[in-house]
């Protein structure tokens, strides 16, 4: 990334402030190209088991994110019942009224192919490419917040897989991960709680 233009990055105020957040506006207080900067240097260095780099990124903005979102709204309404649609409708256009979307995928063919290669390892390779992308969504996320940008983690994958595959002429052994609407918050999350420390880490000397 540009250093030079940018502020310093705090990794633990970034990780702090890294929310779910809901309310979003299509409006960003960075550049197109700086939002495609910070994608390309999360996929150039997140890590990846093997150094697969099995993660695949699509970035939709504009007419493009919308279309995700409307696709999405079509595919739900054929699978929730009618009079409890509204609910699914409202989460649909607060997606919708975000800037963007990031989609994560990852490509089956590197994790077949590293099947082969390492059969000892077979049963573990889809493991693995599960915690590459959960970095990649991380890094992502954190570095979206230290830009002054929210965002949310959603999974409508699987229901929308090949939709979304044939609307973008994306390749069959691609899988659909999580998709990220991201855009300017115009509410703050609510407090977080959490549960005891003592409970989640234990240390040995």
């Amino acid at each position: 990334m540009n250093t030079q233009t940018q502020q310093p990055f705090d990794f633990y105020t970034a990780l702090r402030n890294r929310r779910s957040i809901y309310a979003l506006s299509k409006n960003s207080p960075v550049s197109d190209a700086r939002i495609q900067e910070i994608i390309e240097e999360a996929i150039k260095h997140t890590p990846s088991a093997f150094n697969s780099q099995s993660t695949r990124i699509v970035l939709l903005l504009g007419k493009q994110h919308d279309e995700l979102w409307d696709l999405t709204t079509d595919v739900l309404r054929g699978v929730v019942p009618a009079d409890q649609f509204a609910s699914t409708q409202q989460k649909m256009d607060s997606f919708k009224s975000a800037y963007g979307t990031v989609l994560y995928f990852e490509d089956w063919s590197v994790i077949e192919s590293l099947q082969k290669q390492f059969p000892l390892y077979q049963d573990n390779f889809p493991v693995w490419a599960q915690h590459t992308s959960a970095m990649h969504q991380l890094v992502i996320w954190m570095a979206l917040e230290a830009e002054g940008l929210g965002a949310s983690l959603q999974h409508y994958n699987p229901l929308i897989d090949e939709k979304v595959k044939a609307e973008w002429k994306l390749p069959e052994s691609w899988r659909l991960i999580a998709q990220m609407p991201f855009g300017k918050p115009e509410q703050p999350a609510g407090e977080k709680q959490f549960n005891p420390i003592s409970e989640r880490v234990k240390v040995f000397k």
